[in-house]
């Protein structure tokens, strides 16, 4: 028994979200107990906001789950070290945290929602059929959100409807298929339980349009493509007049310029002010300064050395070498892209999304090349002390944590949080799970991949394209170039949201991907044009790797098939459940 009560599995599940302690020998008179919990509406929905502010919790290095993903896959790249490295190496071993971080709370939030979802139908007498529909739903929708992220990370996974007890058999794990159609199962069920939107919580609960988007992907991912087509289709309807693109602002004008123009930014989407009133955010992870234990660091960890971070994350030369021309054609293609010139005339997100030497970040000139001793800092303009910039030592060059990419990430950042970003530093900033232009993208890809092409698949990527500047998709593509356009976007417009590890691996293009190097330009070393043979189907470069490493760093990857497509359990896990066994190569 004692063996069984280390499980995530066999022992969070029975823990009230709401309880200081799991004593299950005794009810206790001064609060709710797992015998008792929820005993009327307002413990319901207590334990409905606890579940949600579970998801929360899923971090790696103080960053939030979802954008530390993409930093193991072939666009982004963390400071090397065990964790990072090894799930680009092939070499994740059991106890790394990583890999096995997500088994743990996807499981914990699960039990969250079983605590109120177990005993929800002895309350159905005292609430309103709306309301008592409306819990039950946001509770089953955020259980098949985790499902939904369990089994793509590890494959098959115990399922589980309800609580264990300490009395029952360990579960061992059911087939990734069964838990697809469970969860695809269950949003058919709810989703028209759910508010059309939640507008008055910013977007942070369960809607109708977020149960049919949360179906939409969980099909797509699972190749039911009439499904997902059909599902997205209804998420859109759904939207119309709740959620549309946010136009980038006005600093989208120094895409493409020096740091002497201005600074791109795009937190009017991704920073505060997006998650105050941007429509585009469909659902979206809330954090709360006034909330203990309800923040994360990750300003700290992807700013600059001198916009007081640790630039722990980067793209690398891969993602900086996927983006297009401003006229839509990728760079080995191009009649106006200049390699000694090359951020000049890019697809515009290049520098939205991304940080760029001869770029400004955080209110400083970012150069990364050690020939820049000095560098400008623009905060005495911005404060409205001094005309011109002023100058100081470029630790962006300097420091031996610099970043270890040559770039870093700008999407996810927000300039207001520049003067709390710090060691101690705590944000508030949301997160952004799911949002219109990735609904877009889902529809339009599972159009593509079930034939079903008509005017709506260009329609769907080509908003994404206007909102960026770029010119729209030719008319008339056929199904394989419409692939490679829509992999094209949803590699630029999603990066660094979390997705990317998912589509390597469920495009089947992982082993090609991933095996090989990886291209690091860390001190900003000038390139030519003699290093890329082409940019492929699956809109990624290929190199020329003998002239490649002339001009960058590299980072060896590699890829096991029939291994690396699912992440290991933990030790910890197999040691506690005699019933689980463990992914093939672990």
């Amino acid at each position: 028994m004692i063996k069984k009560t280390k499980s995530i599995i066999g022992i969070s599940l029975l823990c009230s979200a709401l309880m200081a302690s799991c004593d299950l020998e005794r009810l206790p008179l001064d609060g709710p107990s797992s015998e008792t919990f929820p005993s009327n509406e307002k413990e319901a929905e207590m334990g409905l906001l606890a579940a949600y502010k579970s998801l929360t919790l899923l971090d790696a290095s103080s960053t939030p789950f979802w954008h530390v993903t993409d930093n193991v896959t072939d666009i982004g790249y963390a400071r090397p070290g065990n964790n990072y490295t090894s799930p680009i190496t092939s070499s994740i071993t059991t106890d790394n945290a990583l890999a096995t971080k997500p088994w743990a709370a996807y499981f914990k939030t699960i039990g969250h929602v079983h605590d109120v979802l177990d005993r929800l139908p002895d309350l159905q007498a005292s609430l309103s059929d709306s309301d008592y529909k409306k819990i039950d739903a946001e509770l089953r929708f955020i259980r098949a959100y985790a499902y939904s992220q369990l089994i793509e990370f590890y494959g098959d996974v115990p399922l589980l409807k309800q609580s264990l007890k300490l009395t029952d058999e360990l579960p061992s794990r059911t087939p990734k298929a069964e838990v697809e159609k469970f969860i695809i199962d269950e949003l058919t069920a709810i989703a028209d339980n759910l508010p059309q939107s939640q507008t008055n919580v910013k977007f942070s609960r369960a809607s109708s349009i977020a149960a049919y988007m949360l179906k939409a992907r969980v099909a797509l991912y699972s190749k039911q493509y009439n499904v997902a087509a059909e599902a997205a289709k209804k998420a859109l309807d759904l939207s119309n007049g709740v959620h549309e693109l946010t136009a980038f602002d006005s600093s989208v004008q120094f895409a493409g310029k020096s740091h002497a123009e201005g600074e791109p930014e795009v937190a009017n989407i991704f920073g505060h002010k997006g998650y105050e009133s941007s429509k585009e955010w469909i659902w979206t992870v809330e954090y709360n300064m006034n909330i203990k234990g309800n923040t994360h660091n990750q300003g700290y960890y992807m700013a600059s050395r001198l916009g007081k971070g640790v630039c722990y994350w980067g793209p690398t030369q891969n993602f900086i070498d996927s983006f297009q021309d401003s006229e839509g054609n990728f760079i080995t293609e191009s009649n106006v892209y200049d390699p000694s010139k090359p951020f000049e005339n890019r697809d515009p997100r290049l520098d939205m999304y991304t940080v760029r030497p001869n770029s400004r970040f955080m209110g400083y000139q970012f150069e990364p090349n050690p020939s820049f001793s000095k560098v400008n800092n623009y905060w005495p303009v911005i404060n409205g002390t001094a005309t011109k910039p002023s100058t100081l030592t470029n630790a962006d060059a300097t420091n031996a944590y610099r970043s270890f990419s040559g770039y870093l990430w700008r999407k996810h950042t927000d300039l207001a949080e520049f003067n709390t970003t710090s060691v101690s530093g705590f944000s508030d900033l949301n997160v952004g799970i799911f949002r219109y232009a990735e609904l877009l993208l889902v529809y339009a890809e599972a159009k593509i991949e079930g034939n079903s092409i008509d005017a709506s698949v260009f329609d769907a990527i080509n908003q994404i394209r206007k909102r960026a500047g770029m010119p729209n998709l030719p008319a008339g593509l056929n199904q394989a170039q419409l692939r490679r356009a829509l992999r094209y976007e949803r590699k630029v417009e999603l990066a660094n949201d979390g997705l990317r590890w998912y589509d390597l691996r469920r495009w089947g293009i992982a082993n090609q991907v991933m095996n090989g190097h990886l291209y690091l330009n860390r001190a900003a070393n000038a390139f030519g044009n003699d290093y890329l043979t082409r940019i492929d189907e699956n809109a990624n470069p290929v190199y020329a790797h003998t002239a490649a490493k002339k001009y960058f760093g590299t980072q060896e990857v590699i890829y096991s098939p029939n291994k690396d497509e699912f992440w290991p359990i933990s030790i910890q896990e197999m040691d506690a459940n005699d019933n689980l066994e463990q992914n093939p190569g672990y």
